[in-house]
């Protein structure tokens, strides 16, 4: 058998290990306080946050041991399609994940809000113009719709531009210099953050000042569902790349083996699409 027979014969499997199982007890962990949490328990937030730090300390650990791992070359090409299609499904998965809200939003903003304003249905609710935004049939208060200049075109304009600094990160990398790799990933990164710092300071005006809120209605609840999960991801993001930018000063990667900052890659830019998306559904029309 020659060499290049046996490499791809061989599949490294790694050897039995704790943190599957540390990781599920984390989620379990976290899902009690949180039920906890939501039913005012007392103890709620302290076994939630013990959940969540445990889940943070399975994370480094078990990314650190595949790190190790492939550092010393127990991955051969076989693993690494592997791990290419676990990604693809991953962010395949993701996409369900945001395709389920927009279609939730969809049915709301031009099927839901006009039946309830016409027909039989409209005498339920007299005076529901059916129009959107809308708090929806019988809630009182003040709507104070979100515009799609200032932040969110600001914000747009900044995962643009992270797109394109991550590209020149990766045109680096399979070229060979670092510095372009490791700067642009640090300008990749710093974009992220100022997005998420600008998003929080526009939902927490939105929140006190507009009375934009989860309980205020089916605009207020479609539109924090939808920008804060897209947030939660984008620091997701965030912090992988991070993680990415750091092995890339100690000197991982090459143009032969680079599979983690691929994926980091390819999930920032799923993130930067699915805003585009929320910017014109959610912001503009």
């Amino acid at each position: 058998m020659t060499q290049q027979s046996a490499d791809n014969a061989y599949y490294y499997v790694p050897q039995p290990s704790r943190w599957p199982i540390t990781g599920a007890c984390a989620l379990l962990i976290s899902l009690i306080g949180a039920a906890t949490w939501i039913n005012r328990g007392a103890g709620g937030p302290y076994i939630l946050a013990a959940g969540a730090a445990l889940l943070v300390y399975v994370l480094f650990g078990w990314f650190g041991t595949v790190i190790r791992e492939s550092e010393a070359g127990l991955f051969n090409a076989q693993v690494d399609r592997s791990y290419r299609w676990a990604m693809g499904w991953f962010i395949f998965s993701e996409s369900f994940f945001f395709a389920a809200f927009f279609g939730a939003l969809f049915y709301i903003r031009w099927h839901a809000v006009p039946d309830l304003a016409s027909g039989d249905t409209s005498e339920l609710w007299p005076g529901f113009k059916g129009s959107w935004p809308t708090m929806g049939p019988g809630i009182e208060g003040r709507l104070t719709p979100m515009r799609a200049t200032g932040v969110p075109l600001i914000n747009t304009l900044l995962l643009l531009t992270s797109a394109g600094t991550l590209l020149w990160a990766h045109r680096g990398l399979q070229k060979g210099v670092r510095s372009q790799l490791t700067l642009g990933l640090f300008a990749t990164v710093a974009l992220g953050v100022v997005f998420l710092v600008l998003q929080f300071g526009e939902h927490y005006r939105a929140w006190t000042e507009s009375g934009l809120t989860l309980g205020s209605g089916v605009y207020g609840a479609t539109f924090f569902m939808l920008t804060g999960f897209h947030g939660l991801h984008v620091a997701i993001g965030a912090t992988v790349l991070s993680v990415i930018l750091v092995r890339s000063l100690r000197g991982d990667f090459t143009p032969a083996n680079q599979f983690a900052f691929q994926a980091a890659s390819w999930y920032w830019q799923f993130v930067d699409v699915v805003w585009l998306l929320m910017y014109v559904l959610v912001y503009w029309l």
